[in-house]
């Protein structure tokens, strides 16, 4: 099994990045931008991670592409690709990437949903979390198979049921 957390949006915060890092045995880690750190933060060290439109470090990247385990990744913040207006443009650039899950923030909205054959996740925000009260982040997992599931959990850890996802890719 592999497990993958992503969050988003921290917008400054660092305890509870460590905190979140802290509940859950992962295998990788994604931040999708405007976390307002340093490029070479301690606490994003672990992370693949992306600039937002509140990130003024030159050092980030504006989209990382990642193959985990087989599956290939779009990870970007999400402002570049217009996604508080849709996914289209979103969907396009990850395409060209030959990407199965696309990774974003931006919008502050937790979800996830599978677009013919590309699994968009966007975290929420752990900061300021927008049509919703919980600050979020997720948790991407799968087996051999690539039947996933996204567990979308509260900073102090506590799965929002009402959330979870299954597909395959």
């Amino acid at each position: 099994m592999t497990r993958v957390l992503i969050t988003s949006d921290s917008h400054g915060l660092t305890q509870e990045l460590t905190e979140i890092m802290d509940q859950h045995e992962v295998d990788w880690y994604i931040h999708c931008g405007d976390s307002e750190l340093d490029f070479d933060a301690e606490v994003l060290h672990p992370f693949y991670k992306v600039g937002g439109n509140c990130d003024f470090d030159p050092r980030y990247p504006t989209e990382e592409i990642k193959d985990i385990d087989g599956i290939r990744f779009f990870i970007t913040h999400g402002h570049l690709h217009q996604v508080k207006s849709g996914l289209t443009t979103l969907a396009y650039v990850a395409e060209e990437q030959e990407a199965k899950v696309v990774c974003f923030g931006h919008t502050h909205i937790a979800g996830a949903e599978k677009i013919g054959e590309q699994l968009f996740i966007n975290p929420g925000s752990i900061r300021m979390p927008r049509n919703r009260v919980e600050k979020t982040y997720a948790v991407l997992e799968w087996l051999d198979n690539y039947n996933v599931s996204i567990e979308f959990y509260t900073v102090e850890g506590q799965r929002v049921e009402s959330m979870s996802y299954s597909t395959t890719l």
